[in-house]
């Protein structure tokens, strides 16, 4: 694991607090802080020295994104288990590879999706299969901000590298949760756009996933959206739900509040969704629906019973490989 923003904010935290795990090493090229906090880690000079500690039997593979199947690869053949960020891989021939060399070396491949732990995805995820929407006709999930200015990361905006732009950034959280929620869609179309001024990777996707029985599923991102649109909506027969993307982790993570605090994870006052139905007599019901607490935790726990107790890992290959195929495709 390396120990940039991915490392302090979305790994070692989780992996210091699950008593499964004993966070023991981390990469560290240059500036050495994670013993900052956490004063009894290794910190490796590189990648080979950490795929040679014997004692280490997960590595969560946080690099840069176009890195993920190299540095994926060479953990498995070390006969690691793998934690891999997404994007899992460009494409999804490499997906494949990873998965079937994981099944040769007797090791698990595990996609970090962690926005299936979002508070406003798991109050979504309620809402849908409850059924209270009826049969469902239209759902949209959104990932948008407003950034303009190009990214001082070198690799999200150069040109010549694969799994770059936000379609392989912001794409694989919205996409993933949408497979998640109802599986390969029967066909979709795809576009993406290049809006900032001197850009030369995508800022702005848009799917549109054909499910059975008529269902539309839209899924979008965009950099320069001032205002963001509720990002959790869905339309059915009975009624509609809309919710904001409004998830603290991130948020608390990086200002070092740790998972085990009691107000982790809890959505501030006032970023509730709404549920609106109509009554027999034809009026207008508007329900305020209590948030559910986030906990990336969930992932962390998962991947301990996978590798421990061979429980399966909800983020499947299946999924992931739905997920990449979408990724790489061309616009429709």
């Amino acid at each position: 694991m390396s120990y940039g923003m991915s490392g302090r904010i979305f790994q070692a935290p989780f992996l210091e607090a699950h008593p499964g795990f004993r966070l023991k090493a981390v990469t560290e090229r240059s500036k050495k802080t994670a013993v900052q906090r956490y004063p009894d880690i290794i910190s490796y000079d590189s990648i080979d020295e950490l795929l040679n500690d014997a004692e280490i039997e997960l590595i969560a593979v946080n690099t840069p994104g176009n890195t993920h199947y190299d540095f994926a690869k060479r953990a498995l053949q070390a006969g690691k288990h793998v934690l891999v960020e997404k994007p899992a891989a460009a494409t999804a021939a490499e997906v494949k590879e990873l998965h079937d060399l994981g099944r040769a070396q007797g090791k698990q491949v595990f996609i970090y999706q962690n926005r299936r732990w979002d508070s406003d995805f798991q109050s979504f995820k309620q809402i849908i299969e409850s059924g209270k929407l009826g049969k469902l006709i239209e759902v949209t999930l959104r990932f948008d901000r407003y950034n303009p200015v190009l990214s001082p990361k070198v690799f999200k905006e150069a040109a010549n590298t694969q799994a770059n732009g936000l379609v392989y950034d912001l794409g694989p959280h919205v996409l993933d949760q949408a497979i998640s929620l109802f599986g390969k869609p029967l066909r979709f179309t795809k576009v993406t756009g290049r809006n900032r001024p001197g850009t030369l990777v995508d800022d702005y996707f848009f799917f549109q996933l054909s499910y059975p029985d008529q269902l539309n599923v839209l899924v979008a991102g965009s950099l320069l959206t001032a205002q963001p649109m509720p990002a959790f909506v869905a339309h059915g027969t009975l009624g509609s739900y809309l919710k904001d993307r409004v998830d603290v982790q991130e948020a608390q993570l990086d200002k070092n509040m740790l998972p085990t605090d009691a107000a982790y994870g809890i959505e501030p006052p006032g970023s509730e969704a709404k549920l609106i139905t109509f009554a027999a007599d034809g009026s207008k019901q508007i329900q305020i629906i209590p948030p559910v607490k986030g906990d990336y935790m969930g992932l962390f726990e998962a991947v301990y019973q996978a590798i421990r107790n061979n429980k399966p890992y909800p983020i499947t290959e299946e999924n992931i490989l739905a997920q990449v195929e979408l990724l790489e495709s061309r616009n429709s």
